[in-house]
């Protein structure tokens, strides 16, 4: 049986939408053999392709339809979404105001500028970029979301609450806006209008295990002894995208280099003979100042976005998705230097991550980690709104010595900013005694 182009085309669309690809993406190849300017064929293998991650075929094809239909303001968008996706940005900028010159109606072409506005910090551009889209759109709860995140950004408390409210309004399923609600509101000092944001969620996800740690962390009661394995994985499993860029433009992120730092003067001069374990190694920024001293350097995350990140940095030996505690159980007198940045703190009781640690590493093997201050005449331990542990220097001290590792330096430091102002934290380094008959 022979289909028409019409037809064939009707059926590659079926195969595609029911998930088989490469029978889709065949049928759409032979559609454009017979006729190459097909912009529906076209457009849709383009879209086969972004969908499986091939991002320079999705631009070419894409490419195609503008220099067949140059007015086409859906194409430019389309190859704006494939730029920014290769990391592309000033040039998605352009094909997004190509597409709005082009069609000024075009309320996701100004979703995405403010999209790219925002990765590069150009926080008041973006607001006016995803007002614009929400005026078009008014019924779109991601537009109303990402508005909210940018008025967050600039500061606009009062009218990020606001906005955030519509976009939950709109889609009481949408995890990001409750999140950011929430966040926003913390932010502001309003904790019981959070915690009622959590309580809300919770009637439509009863027994949520990372909703449960955020309104526990709100409350300041019910905690638990460290960070749900769900909530580690969703928050930056969400984050991966941008972390970097976040952490490094916008918060002026240190913990990776202070670690690093504090490292290079507990060793002799990097000569590559360590076996290393990056715990929490997130999208791998220590990987670059661990390298140099790694024999073989290892990464271990609960998170499959960052260890996507990670591995795009080519410095590991090996990278590894797992439990941290439980992956150093498994590991005995197998590493000289464990590192940890900014991971620690997700734990709460940290005898038994410590313990754990003590156990994988070798005879004076070295410990080093940052955690958050907990302040003076604070508690041993307590979970922060924000939903990181924060530690005292005293009880940090007696749970390194339980373990049966001895305290090399514990400096206070200036971890990163947070809302424009700096947070304090402890910088660690221990040393493993070596057994003595």
């Amino acid at each position: 049986m022979i289909l028409g182009v019409d037809e064939a085309l009707r059926f590659a669309l079926q195969l595609h939408e029911a998930g088989s690809l490469a029978e889709a993406e065949t049928l759409y190849r032979r559609i454009l053999a017979v006729v190459p300017e097909n912009l529906n064929a076209l457009h849709f293998l383009g879209l086969l392709c972004h969908q499986q991650n091939r991002k320079d075929e999705a631009a070419g094809l894409i490419q195609r339809i503008i220099a067949l239909d140059p007015q086409n303001a859906d194409a430019h968008n389309n190859l704006g979404n494939v730029l920014e996706g290769l990391g592309k940005g000033l040039e998605a900028e352009v094909c997004y105001r190509q597409a709005i010159a082009l069609h000024p109606g075009h309320g996701p072409a100004h979703n995405n500028l403010g999209v790219v506005l925002m990765a590069q910090g150009r926080v008041a551009d973006a607001v006016e970029a995803y007002r614009r889209a929400v005026v078009l759109a008014p019924d779109s709860a991601d537009f109303h979301y990402n508005l909210g995140n940018a008025l967050r950004r600039s500061g606009d408390l009062e009218e990020a609450v606001v906005v955030y409210r519509k976009a939950v309004a709109l889609k009481p399923e949408h995890v990001g806006a409750r999140r950011g609600l929430a966040r926003t509101l913390l932010w502001a000092g309003r904790f019981d209008e959070a915690a009622a944001v959590y309580d809300e969620w919770l009637r439509v996800d009863p027994g949520n295990p990372v909703v449960l740690y955020l309104r526990a962390a709100c409350l300041g009661q019910g905690a638990p002894d460290r960070a749900p394995d769900a909530y580690v994985e969703h928050v930056f499993d969400d984050m991966a995208e941008n972390f970097d860029a976040h952490l490094l433009d916008h918060l002026d992120y240190r913990a990776p280099t202070l670690l690093c730092n504090a490292l290079a003067e507990a060793f002799p001069p990097p000569a590559a003979t360590l076996d290393i374990l990056d715990g929490g190694c997130g999208t791998g920024l220590c990987a670059p100042l661990l390298r140099p001293y790694a024999r073989r350097l290892i990464g271990v995350d609960l998170s499959a976005g960052m260890l996507a990140r990670a591995a795009a940095r080519k410095a590991y030996d090996d990278l590894v998705k797992a439990e941290l505690t439980g992956f150093l159980r498994g590991h005995a007198e197998a590493y000289d230097v464990i590192a940890s940045a900014d991971t620690l703190c997700y734990f709460g009781d940290l005898a038994p991550i410590v313990q754990a640690a003590a156990v994988a590493l070798k005879a004076e093997g070295v410990l080093a980690f940052t955690l958050e201050d907990v302040g003076d005449g604070g508690p041993g331990y307590r979970l922060q709104p924000h939903g990181r542990y924060a530690h005292a220097r005293g009880y940090v001290e007696d749970t390194l010595t339980a373990a049966g590792l001895v305290l090399h330096s514990l400096a206070s430091v200036v971890l990163r900013k947070e809302g424009g102002q700096p947070v304090t934290g402890h910088l660690v380094v221990a040393k493993k005694r070596r057994e003595t008959y």
